[in-house]
């Protein structure tokens, strides 16, 4: 525990049939250093009322809308700190301008915005909000992809010069969108997912995992990104290229058409010395492969990790712990910044701009097939 009060949180969204609200809840407060105070969990009433009892919110501080909670919420001298926004991508950035714009805090389920002109003007509410603002890109708060960051900064590999990253899944495979799945039909529908479908979805983790764990920006892409099922709207499939700041090559795979894939996040970095494996179904080890040396497996809690890996494993090694800890940690961090206790590893806007450049400009120029292009204009050669 802190030692002072937990912060107070407000939820935008998250009821009955989401998937990703009760886990922002879970994260949120496993360290005690934030508790759910308030929300709108859903624009139906009864749903809003039945989500608000399900986790002992108060009745009184259950709104309507993200308006009448901010206004609600500020004149009270026990008013929340901070919004978490895990509504479908289209109401990302509204809900996050009137948060800052309010005075409060924002935590984002990615992607941050519906498209990029929104995500580079949320930038500038940010910067002039003077609050916070944190993405969940959820992996990036695993012990050992914190430990690959670390040892790729070091230059324990040498010059990287090699980038595989996977995220394949299944569960699109048939046209789920057409038999009132609420998960599918919200995100194949542009008008609430955006230009992108599978690429903003999960394309934007295996990007933004990829320049994390490298500590390099992506300058360039070559993509092909597709729709495989029929009558699909959005696409379901992306293969991208890339090129790195330093000269380094990338290969990047999103698919939530590849049969039988759970949540398959895989990342290799490749670089002068050796290389090394992170997977996600594994991910408690990261695998060190050496070119003049014998392989190495390290192991999550061990005592050997660097400072970085330490400080968000839970538990001891040999036991595990995995996708709502990793979360967890993103919060916590979060929580230290707004205490001005260090700013972590949070994901901000910046993250945010460069997931939505990612996604349209690789939808753009796959539709052009316009071969390799800048990811955004001034960056790069």
């Amino acid at each position: 525990m802190s030692g002072r009060a937990p912060l107070r949180l407000a939820m935008i969204g998250g009821g009955p049939g989401s998937f990703i609200g009760p886990v922002h809840r879970m994260a949120a407060e496993l360290d005690g250093r934030i508790r759910l105070t308030a929300g709108v969990f859903s624009r139906d009433p009864e749903k809003n009322a039945a989500a608000a009892d399900g986790w002992g919110v108060p009745r009184d501080r259950v709104y309507p809308d993200h308006h009448a909670l901010i206004a609600a919420e500020r004149a009270r001298s026990d008013g929340v700190d901070l919004v978490a926004v895990v509504t479908p991508n289209h109401l990302h950035f509204e809900v996050a301008a009137a948060a800052l714009r309010g005075g409060l805090h924002a935590m984002s389920d990615k992607p941050a915005t519906l498209n990029l002109a929104q995500a580079q003007e949320l930038a500038e509410i940010v910067a002039a909000s003077g609050k916070l603002y944190g993405l969940t890109y959820t992996y990036t708060g695993y012990p050992m992809v914190r430990e690959a960051r670390e040892i790729v900064a070091r230059g324990d590999l040498g010059r990287v010069r090699k980038v595989v990253v996977e995220y394949s899944q299944g569960w699109l495979s048939r046209p789920l969108e057409r038999e009132d799945n609420k998960q599918a039909s919200w995100r194949s529908n542009p008008a609430q997912s955006g230009v992108g479908g599978c690429i903003g979805d999960i394309g934007v983790h295996a990007f933004n995992i990829a320049e994390f764990v490298t500590g390099v920006r992506v300058e360039r892409l070559c993509a092909d990104v597709a729709t495989v099922v029929p009558g699909r709207n959005l696409d379901d499939d992306c293969n991208v290229l890339l090129r790195f700041a330093g000269g380094a090559r990338g290969v990047l795979i999103a698919s939530q058409v590849s049969a039988g894939a759970r949540n398959g996040l895989k990342i290799s970095v490749y670089g002068e010395k050796g290389g090394l494996t992170w997977s996600h179904e594994r991910h408690t080890e990261l695998t060190l492969d050496w070119l003049d040396g014998p392989s190495q497996v390290l192991h999550a809690g061990s005592a050997y990790l660097g400072a970085g890996a330490q400080a968000v494993t839970r538990i001891p090694t040999g036991h595990p712990e995995g996708f709502i800890e990793a979360f967890a940690n993103i919060y916590r961090d979060f929580a230290d910044a707004i205490q001005g206790r260090g700013a972590g590893l949070v994901p901000d806007i910046a993250e945010g701009v460069r997931g939505m450049a990612f996604v349209e400009r690789a939808v753009a120029a796959s539709r052009a097939e316009a071969g390799w292009v800048m990811l955004l204009e001034g960056e790069g050669r």
